[in-house]
């Protein structure tokens, strides 16, 4: 069709050339006006044309040009006897390049014109500054200034003019879709983690190759469209959605603009869609997604807070080593039990929070200074009874319970191994939490329990081969040692959590919950009667507690350090469209895996060089208290804990998300991709 107005243009006879205006001409091809009769008539209206005819592969754009370009743009200014005038879009052509989607023209086409006039049967006198782009490999900005007199007289032959050219594309021009034989049912919005548009299309005849552009709010994106079979007699189409979360979920709310082609045919229509149910994951995709779950919940057992944990069970068993095999396989089973439920209590509460309308995220407990509170207190007493500072006697109602009392026990190693857990994203979980925690319920707690199947992966390796604790060294001098460093370890830990509290409610409150957790300590260890140490175990936890809300006091954002600026979302956009590439991290002071990377990578000189080079602009989130924009941040690429990094630049404007453990060839690749570099991962 389109070849044929190209013939069509050329073929036309000599005395026609008064209804157009001069070619403007370049390496790319030309451009001009043209009219469909040579003069005016005595209608109140008459049809124009802007006629482009372009060289092999380079295009113009659509009125909406999708990722980039702009579309021709004409000015009447100095024209006269014209009211106004309307440009009608004929169906455009999809173009995808590098994950980008653009829409317009090739070889030839017409944009149809009406005109209308100011004093019908009057000669009209046009003069149109056009401003246009031609793109291939590169894009070339153009401006001109067409002129076109048509004087008063008798238009009825249509031969002298051009109307048969720009009949040909009026006819491309999409309608309501009854003459095609489309319509457009119905659209909804899929949330989840990755939301899409679904258009539900009416068709007399199956759809061959369809194609659909979307138009409305400017802050999302709009995928190319894949069919799905719907009822008898619809086509569904499925349109992926890359934008912001809450710009994403108000689409509901907003007219959108649908332009489908499906070959010759094509329709255009207004439709605001309806909020649909998240969409099934695929059984493929239900298998990648728990097996991520259960080796990130694996992995987390080489978390540094949790290793010890692990260590202490093992090193309960060597204790006990004459214990019979069924002990042994009880005393795992009770932590696996332990850690498993504990996951499942994380997935319930998970659930509440979402219902409440509440962020959810994994790690927040470490945002609350009481819980930290709690786990510095227990990690706490755990450090110094290992040390040998004091046992801790049970009642003798405990006592009783016999085997039962070390189940107990056991239990409560896997909560308190789950709970140090959670700090941080192992590799592998990030991508198994966006998943669930973007989804519904029943995908929330699958991936919780795998992750805590993963977790528990080690207890139950003992559980059902008891035998494996023989092969561990025998009792000796050695545990007593092995018992004290584990001590330092939890101290360690413990350390750890005073110093994320400092961030979280001032330093004042770590020192002396700090303080208060000695003096129940040393409570334990000098103080001779059981009633004493209790008393004074029991006012110095509850001092501890108190501690956090006396001295918090609204702590002001941590400058970041080095090549970092703070974290400005909004601003983004704009320097990606300047040419700056943009590298953002997303960390917390409670985030080990974060120190890590920071330590290891982000930290280096020549990587702090590199971050700091003109072109690359570095923003910090710190995300060690609750803040609402991060949490939004991170919900836009599906995540919901951290470490998180992206990158963005003119090569990848919507960011390009990083793995959970970084390494400097990765944050290297990933700047010179964003910057359109010729670097190609291996």
């Amino acid at each position: 069709m389109i070849a044929a107005g190209l013939l069509a243009g050329l073929c036309l006879p000599a005395q026609a050339q008064s209804a157009a205006s001069s070619w403007f001409e370049t390496d790319q091809g030309r451009v001009r006006l043209i009219a469909a009769a040579p003069a005016v008539g005595d209608g109140a209206t008459i049809r124009l044309g802007l006629e482009f005819q372009l060289h092999p592969h380079w295009k113009i754009y659509w009125r909406s040009p999708g990722d980039a370009g702009y579309p021709p743009r004409l000015d009447w200014t100095g024209s006269r006897n014209l009211a106004g005038a309307t440009i009608a879009w004929p169906a455009p052509q999809r173009f995808s390049v590098l994950g980008l989607e653009t829409m317009g023209y090739t070889d030839a086409v017409v944009l149809p014109i009406s005109a209308r006039l100011q004093h019908a049967g009057q000669a009209l006198n046009l003069s149109a500054t056009l401003d246009y782009l031609t793109c291939d490999d590169i894009c070339i900005p153009y401006q001109t200034r067409l002129h076109l007199d048509l004087p008063a007289g008798n238009a009825a032959s249509g031969a002298a003019g051009y109307a048969a050219l720009i009949a040909q594309y009026e006819a491309l021009v999409p309608g309501d879709g009854a003459a095609a034989g489309l319509h457009l049912a119905g659209a909804a919005i899929e949330p989840g983690s990755h939301p899409a548009l679904l258009l539900k299309i009416v068709s007399n005849a199956p759809l061959a190759q369809p194609d659909a552009f979307i138009e409305g709010p400017h802050d999302v994106a709009f995928n190319a469209p894949k069919a799905e079979a719907g009822a008898a007699g619809e086509t569904l189409l499925r349109l992926a959605i890359e934008g912001d979360a809450k710009a994403v979920a108000g689409l509901t709310a907003q007219s959108l603009t649908v332009t489908l082609v499906d070959g010759a045919r094509a329709m255009e229509a207004s439709v605001t869609p309806i909020l649909g149910p998240p969409a099934g994951p695929e059984v493929s995709t239900w298998l990648v997604m728990l097996g991520l779950a259960l080796a990130g919940g694996f992995i987390l057992n080489f978390m540094p807070c949790v290793l010890p944990v692990l260590a202490l069970k093992f090193l309960g068993v060597v204790a006990s080593a004459k214990r019979p095999a069924r002990a042994v396989r009880f005393g795992f089973l009770a932590s696996a039990a332990g850690i498993v439920a504990s996951f499942l209590a994380l997935a319930g509460f998970a659930l509440i929070l979402r219902a409440a309308g509440m962020y959810v995220g994994w790690g927040l407990q470490f945002q609350s200074p009481l819980f930290l509170v709690a786990m510095t207190a227990i990690l706490a007493l755990f450090a110094a009874n290992l040390a040998g500072f004091f046992e801790l006697p049970l009642p003798r109602g405990f006592a009783r319970l016999g085997e039962s009392r070390a189940l107990l026990g056991s239990f409560f190693t896997g909560v308190l191994a789950t709970l140090l857990a959670t700090p941080c994203s192992a590799p592998l979980l990030g991508t198994a939490l966006g998943f669930a925690l973007a989804a519904g319920p029943i995908e929330i707690l699958a991936i919780f329990f795998t992750m805590g199947v993963g977790l528990a992966l080690p207890y139950l390796a003992v559980a059902v081969v008891p035998g494996v604790a023989r092969l561990l060294p025998k009792p000796g001098n050695w545990m007593v040692e092995l018992r004290r460093v584990l001590g330092l370890a939890l101290a360690a830990s413990a350390l750890w959590l005073l110093w994320v509290l400092a961030a979280e409610a001032g330093m004042a409150a770590a020192v002396v919950v700090a303080a208060l957790l000695i003096a129940a300590v040393l409570a334990l260890a000098l103080l001779r009667t059981p009633a004493a140490r209790r008393g004074a175990v029991i006012l110095a936890l509850a001092l501890a507690f108190v501690a956090p809300g006396l001295f918090a006091a609204p702590m002001p954002a941590a400058l970041p350090e080095g090549p970092w600026q703070a974290f400005d979302a909004a601003a983004i956009p704009d320097l990606v469209a300047h040419g700056k590439v943009v590298m953002v991290d997303v960390t917390a002071d409670w985030c080990l895996t974060c120190k890590v990377n920071e330590r290891l990578v982000l930290g280096q000189a020549a990587m702090r060089r590199r971050l700091a080079s003109p072109g690359i602009i570095a923003m910090r989130a710190d995300w060690t208290r609750p803040n609402a924009a991060i949490a939004a941040y991170l919900r836009g690429f599906g995540r919901y804990g951290i470490p998180f990094n992206a990158v963005y630049g003119p090569a990848t404007p919507v960011g390009e998300a990083l793995p959970e453990i970084l390494t400097p060839e990765r944050v290297t690749a990933a700047l010179d991709r964003a910057a359109g570099g010729d670097y190609h991962p291996r």
